[in-house]
């Protein structure tokens, strides 16, 4: 997806002073740590960074060799496997023969708008009822673009019975639920990339549960032990942490064997591998401008340390609302905190990249809200396909 890159100039123009400045030393970090042959992990969240086309950035980013690792939810993994987003006609469920009692809030019953190459390649998989996919289709009603393979039928029904397939594939073979997922995957999604580019991609513990068997899958197919240690040698092989509009995270990167906020401390007692984000720079892209307040407020007076050392609660002492994660964050040395709208930064972000590190990017994300946005949607749809069934034995 060729674009112009001069609306992405114009994202950065429209910035606050302080977004700027803060992007701009994320940037300087990145490249420093890539021209020193330093590795790139980003750890991301769901909704949000499948509908900003931030999920495919990722990927592309990968492919490019920028991004050298990359941890997820289950619910990314799911709608990746249908890929990404998808078109769904929405109607009235009861009108359908459903029960009110068994059907999601408003009573909505989706269908995918196939291609008629998918629809075929489907029908030699499962038992489809083409009919109750046409009534659908005469039924009055809304026709959307949404993250894919969820509650659409058949795709969301065709992702809850792959997930049982590539459980039972990676537990045959030893392997992750993600890379068997991924050899089927779209290069053009993370899971798909991650395979292609031999580089990781893995659910966090925290983030397990979503995307309905999707998430019980992946859990199922290796131990949470053997999750959380694979976690913290990718964290440990970063010289970056990128979080994308994702909650959680002091459970992701500092995790149970991370020393320097003392969560591994026994484990290092004991013997156990164990790693430090002492020297690592964390670049969190977040909407809440409390992250900004909380990284400032102890950049200035180290009060979330001191709290911390008294054992004393951090909000009373900031007045602010705190997630969890701010506390982790604010007190790392080499944290920076990038307010603003994932689906604004990180074209910007790749955008930079591209100039300072001198590549070329086949594919590049904008705001869902702008035309561009609109576009960059529409691609995805047409373009990134569901998990090929046939690949998934290609490991």
């Amino acid at each position: 997806m060729k674009t112009d890159r001069k609306p992405v100039e114009l994202l950065y123009n429209n910035l606050e002073q302080s977004a700027k400045e803060m992007l701009d030393r994320a940037v300087s970090n990145i490249v420093s740590a890539r021209q020193k042959g330093g590795k790139v992990v980003v750890v991301t969240g769901s909704g949000p960074n499948l509908h900003e086309g931030v999920t495919t950035l990722i990927a592309e980013l990968m492919h490019k060799g920028v991004i050298g690792g990359v941890t997820t939810s289950s619910a990314v993994v799911a709608h990746e496997m249908a890929g990404v987003l998808e078109k769904v006609k929405r109607v009235d469920g009861k009108k359908l023969g459903f029960s009110s009692d068994k059907l999601p809030r408003g009573d909505v019953f989706e269908a995918t708008i196939l291609p008629e190459n998918w629809l075929s390649r489907l029908q030699r998989e499962m038992l489809i009822d083409t009919d109750l996919i046409r009534k659908i289709m005469s039924l009055p009603g809304g026709i959307i673009i949404k993250a894919a393979g969820n509650m659409a039928y058949p795709l969301g029904l065709r992702t809850e019975n792959l997930a049982k397939e590539i459980l039972f594939i990676a537990k045959s073979k030893g392997l992750l639920f993600e890379t068997i997922a991924g050899a089927g995957a779209d290069p053009r999604t993370m899971l798909g990339a991650g395979f292609a580019c031999n580089v990781p991609v893995l659910v966090t513990v925290p983030q397990l549960i979503g995307g309905g068997m999707t998430g019980l899958a992946i859990g199922d197919s290796i131990s949470i032990t053997e999750r959380s240690t694979k976690i913290a040698r990718m964290m440990e092989s970063a010289d970056v942490i990128i979080e994308s509009a994702v909650a959680l995270t002091q459970e992701i990167h500092d995790g149970p064997f991370e020393t320097y906020t003392g969560h591994g401390i026994w484990s290092h007692w004991q013997g156990y591998p164990t790693y430090s984000l002492a020297e690592k720079t964390l670049i969190r892209i977040d909407l809440d401008p409390n992250l900004q307040k909380a990284w400032a407020f102890e950049k200035q007076s180290s009060e979330v340390q001191k709290a911390i050392d008294k054992g004393m609660p951090k909000t009373k002492i900031m007045s602010i609302p705190f997630r969890m994660e701010m506390s982790g964050f604010a007190r790392l040395e080499h944290s920076i905190p990038v307010v603003g709208d994932i689906g604004i930064i990180w074209p910007i972000l790749a955008y930079r990249l591209e100039q300072e590190l001198d590549f070329a990017l086949d594919f590049i994300s904008f705001p869902q809200q702008t035309a561009e946005g609109q576009e960059m949607r529409r691609w995805i749809v047409e373009n990134i396909e569901p998990v090929k069934k046939e690949k998934l034995f290609d490991v």
